[in-house]
């Protein structure tokens, strides 16, 4: 997940500058981000979402059921207990949807989809929300080169980037905040 959203911020520059200058604000540069800032780092999160939107952990979803008779739009009769595999990439991309569905926007969460709540979804997103804070607080991140962080796909039942990246890390805090303890 954190590759995927550090290949995102280095293909998006305004929007990685925005989520540093929202760090910088509410967290600055004489402490560390702590678990506890992550509520107040609301573009952060938008970031996350979005990332899981465009690029979820897995764009198949198996092994579910449905719990009641239900009619799809399409009118296609689904009974209960129909073991059913979900098309996540395909409804995460859905331009009647999301607007403009390829395109990485994190301010959708702020706005227009500002409503989805998906905090209390799992312990790993938390997860993800402090680690990516703590990397950005900590390092300015740059690509090697002018050229756009390729966003290939691999196939398989998990949604890993095809190709490796390399990135230029610079501290940006103290030297005592990276010194093991």
């Amino acid at each position: 997940m954190l590759t995927w959203a550090l290949s995102l911020l280095l293909n998006n520059p305004h929007e990685l500058k925005k989520a540093q200058e929202e760090l910088h604000l509410y967290i600055g540069k004489d402490r560390q981000v702590e678990e506890s800032d992550i509520k107040n780092l609301n573009y952060l999160q938008a970031i996350t979402i979005e990332k899981l939107r465009l690029y979820p952990p897995s764009p198949i979803i198996a092994l579910r059921a449905a719990m009641e008779d239900c009619t799809l739009s399409n009118g296609y009769r689904i009974h209960a207990a129909t073991h059913l595999m979900v098309n996540a990439w395909k409804i995460q991309h859905d331009e009647r949807v999301w607007p403009d569905p390829d395109r990485f926007f994190p301010e959708r969460f702020l706005t227009s989809h500002k409503d989805i709540d998906v905090r209390g979804a799992s312990l790993s997103l938390q997860v993800v929300h402090f680690t990516l804070a703590s990397f950005l607080q900590s390092f300015e991140v740059a690509k090697l080169s002018n050229e756009d962080v390729n966003m290939t796909e691999s196939t398989g039942l998990t949604n890993l980037k095809a190709t490796p990246r390399q990135v230029l890390l610079t501290p940006c805090l103290e030297a005592k905040f990276y010194e093991h303890q």
